[in-house]
């Protein structure tokens, strides 16, 4: 029996314990691209894979509903791996170890793939409940989406016919998404010269923040690793002779960092030590109510690395401490909305450069264009070069919205009362596919999954089970 074998409705949950077992970070997304073509096979449904592991699968109408609009339901297949440090799992190869709790599924040392892993699975038991009431359904399955939305920037839509797109992809129960924020991601290289220093050399570590999704959460004050491992190091740079070696943090664009490590070479280790110290006492004031388990350490160690000379250790140092970071403007229009934000998420060093990565976000283009050129601005003021790797436009507000309309009616039957219509600063797939198919009319919603983007996630079982409820009632009246 499986662990989620006691849970209603059974199919949907069935099939997302069957995701579970699968192995699909991004990145690694064959394994459940090649299970979705075979869950089609099976029930003889119309397939279509392409090179990047999208899939599509259509369904024929229910009877009595052939003349239904053609409805898409889309969600990724892909999920965000992020592991507890102690976790030795091998996520590229096996799939989560999952468990309940409660009113909640989670799983053990690792992210639970809840974001889009749920969506997936009410997708599938769409596809595969032959008593359901439903129009035409074209089943639209994406890669990549945590690194970039790769699969569905390169997804053909040529066969598409739906002008009605319900995205499963949301994160909050009782809420419908119908716009969301751009992104664009930058990377900053700054180049680093090496020369001997006579100095002792130490580890410093900055972890035990709780991290969290790079949209949904970058409002709510959380420490950001990278900017304090900046901080860390003026500091102690204030107080003796410093040459940076090595230094890392962050493990996705879009998940705020929960650590950072250096190797530094100092003239006076005790000054440091009190300096990290001070630091630990000085966070815990400006951060203890969001971080509670907060550290910062240094230790000696030994390294054969060559450190970085007076000036590139400064100009690294304090291009991490000064690079723009968290919500850089709220909404006027929308109370409690962020409008921008930048997420500084990545960072390490090689041989010869020290590479820096950010995702900005915002419901504004031109902003969003702004906030780029300014960490653009201090790269170059530091003597690096910066490049846009990939930009994709916010989605925006359709003021006539037939299927908000009917989805708020079906919504009123299961509820009993009326939905939340938000925007999201995080960034959803509906805002690429709009703008590849003309029209097209988009709605955004799913259950309570907390703490995505960190080892702590967790669904709520009935909020999932009300949430396939709506997506039944929706289908019954798209007539």
């Amino acid at each position: 029996m499986g662990v989620l074998s006691d849970l209603e409705p059974q199919a949907l949950f069935g099939f997302f314990e069957e995701l579970c077992a699968i192995p699909r970070g991004s990145h690694h997304t064959g394994a459940i691209s090649e299970y979705l073509v075979s869950f089609a096979q099976k029930r003889g449904l119309k397939c279509r894979r392409d090179e990047l592991d999208n899939v599509i699968i259509w369904k024929d109408a229910a009877p009595g509903y052939e003349g239904a609009p053609v409805v898409m339901l889309q969600g990724h297949m892909d999920m965000l791996v992020e592991k507890e440090r102690e976790c030795s799992r091998n996520t590229d190869k096996d799939g989560l170890d999952i468990f309940v709790d409660g009113d909640e599924i989670g799983a053990h040392g690792t992210t639970l793939g809840a974001d889009d892993g749920i969506g997936v699975a009410m997708m599938l038991a769409a596809l595969d409940d032959d008593r359901l009431l439903h129009g035409p359904l074209e089943c639209v399955f994406t890669a990549d989406e945590e690194v970039g939305m790769q699969g569905v920037r390169g997804l053909d839509v040529s066969d598409l016919k739906a002008k009605l797109m319900i995205n499963l992809d949301s994160l909050e129960e009782r809420v419908f998404t119908v716009s969301c924020a751009g992104s664009t991601r930058v990377v900053s290289t700054l180049p680093v010269k090496r020369a001997p220093f006579d100095g002792r050399i130490c580890a410093l570590m900055v972890d035990g923040f709780v991290g969290g999704h790079s949209g949904e959460d970058i409002h709510r004050g959380r420490a950001n690793a990278n900017h304090l491992m900046g901080r860390a190091l003026m500091e102690i740079m204030e107080k003796t002779d410093l040459r940076l070696l090595t230094v890392s943090g962050g493990a996705k664009d879009n998940t705020i960092p929960r650590d950072a490590a250096a190797l530094i070479a100092v003239a006076d280790v005790d000054a440091a030590k009190a300096v990290a110290k001070k630091l630990v006492t000085d966070l815990e004031n400006e951060y203890g109510a969001v971080e509670p388990k907060i550290r910062v350490r240094l230790f000696p160690t030994r390294s054969s690395f060559v450190p970085m000379d007076e000036d590139s250790t400064r100009r690294a140092a304090t291009f991490m401490f000064c690079a723009p970071n968290g919500v850089q403007k709220m909404s006027v229009e929308v109370p409690g909305l962020v409008q921008t934000s930048l997420n500084f998420a990545q960072m390490y060093t090689e041989d010869d450069k020290l590479v820096c990565r950010f995702m900005v976000r915002s419901s504004i283009n031109s902003q969003a264009a702004e906030t780029a050129c300014e960490v653009m601005a201090l790269t170059r003021a530091m003597g690096g070069e910066a490049t846009i790797p990939a930009s994709y436009s916010a989605w925006q507000y359709r003021p006539d919205s037939y299927l908000r309309e009917v989805m708020t009616e079906a919504f009123h039957t299961v509820y009993g009362a009326e939905p939340r219509i938000a925007a999201l600063h995080a960034s959803l797939e509906c805002g690429i596919l709009s703008g590849k198919i003309p029209d097209l009319d988009c709605i955004s919603f799913g259950p309570d999954v907390i703490n995505v983007h960190t080892p702590r996630e967790r669904l709520r079982i009935s909020s999932a089970w009300r949430t396939w409820v709506l997506l039944k009632h929706t289908l019954r009246r798209l007539k």
